[in-house]
């Protein structure tokens, strides 16, 4: 943190208040300040709106070391989110710039995304629906008709990539279905314990895989296409954790070939989609579901996120910085 004398009224900064619902309530800080809220903000912009920031408050907008440089009064970077890789964090670090995020604030709401998306794809919830909407019920002889796979998800084993606090949240859930549960360790990784499968064995073995690992140099493309080779049961693969875990054309080239029977994205690499976009290829095959980042959105979960941040932004301000990511 800054040694300087802190002001007796800092100036906040949001850069970007239109990535939270507008009903979302954002309680003031308890120490007196000045408040400045732009809905959005572009990358051109962000030097000049920061520049006589104390706290920047950001969502998705990058913080980089050309805006840092220039903002000779800022203290606190506070990301209303949990990953941190749109802040320069060596920037920070080398001026004594607090970064801290939001942490454990989406334990139910993306555990149950994930299982909304498991369930229409297992039992083709959307494309009976959409048979339906053309008329295919009508059109039958009988009560029901077949046209599309239904599976249970009690028996069937379920690959979690990644152990943190929604991946455990997701295996509870599955434990509950009757499912048997598998936790991998990453791509490349040894020495991991008894509780872990090795990763290759999870691409083998599961009849459904969930992703839930952060995006790193060494997870960037951890499923692509020498992986979705290695899926003989033709599993589920599910992605509700961070876009770039998946190589995105490897992935349409797997539902093309057969080597998984359907998929579902909540994440992208590029956000939003172009229309040139693999993926907008597939929005009319039965097998296939895209969401557009909202597994965390639920209304409970993000009123969470903002009390968290403030509670973040209040802490730091008392000298005792929480949730501190460097």
């Amino acid at each position: 943190m800054n040694t300087d004398t802190k002001p007796l009224r800092p100036r906040i900064v949001f850069l970007d208040r239109e990535t939270l619902p507008a009903q979302t309530r954002l309680r003031a800080p308890s120490f007196e300040h000045e408040w400045i809220t732009f809905e959005r903000t572009a990358p051109r912009e962000v030097a000049e709106r920061i520049a006589a920031a104390d706290i920047v408050i950001t969502n998705k907008v990058p913080v980089r070391q050309a805006a840092i440089g220039g903002a000779s009064g800022l203290r606190l970077i506070a990301v209303a989110a949990t990953g941190t890789d749109i802040v320069d964090i060596a920037a920070c670090t080398q001026r004594g710039i607090v970064v801290s995020n939001i942490r454990n604030y989406a334990i139910n709401t993306v555990p149950e995304h994930t299982f909304g998306l498991m369930l229409a794809l297992r039992r083709s919830i959307l494309a009976y629906h959409e048979s339906v909407r053309r008329g295919r019920w009508g059109e039958a002889s009988q009560f029901c008709y077949f046209d599309y796979p239904i599976r249970d998800l009690a028996g069937a084993t379920l690959g979690i990539i990644g152990d943190g606090v929604l991946g455990r949240a997701v295996g509870d859930i599955g434990r509950a279905f009757g499912m048997k549960i598998l936790f991998s360790t990453y791509k490349g990784t040894t020495g991991m314990g008894p509780l872990y499968t090795p990763f290759e064995e999870v691409l083998e073995v599961s009849d459904v895989i969930t992703l839930h690992a952060p995006l790193m140099p060494s997870t960037r493309n951890l499923i692509a296409r020498p992986e979705f080779s290695m899926m003989r049961r033709q599993p589920l693969l599910i992605n509700t954790a961070r876009g770039g875990l998946v190589d995105e054309e490897a992935l349409c080239e797997a539902l093309d070939k057969g080597q998984i029977a359907g998929a579902a994205f909540d994440v992208l690499t590029r956000e939003p989609p172009a229309p040139d976009h693999p993926f907008m290829r597939l929005l009319d095959r039965p097998n296939f579901i895209l969401t557009p980042h909202v597994a965390w959105a639920s209304e409970e979960a993000i009123q969470g996120l903002a009390d968290q941040l403030i509670d973040n932004i209040e802490a730091f301000w008392a000298g005792k910085p929480s949730n501190v990511v460097q």
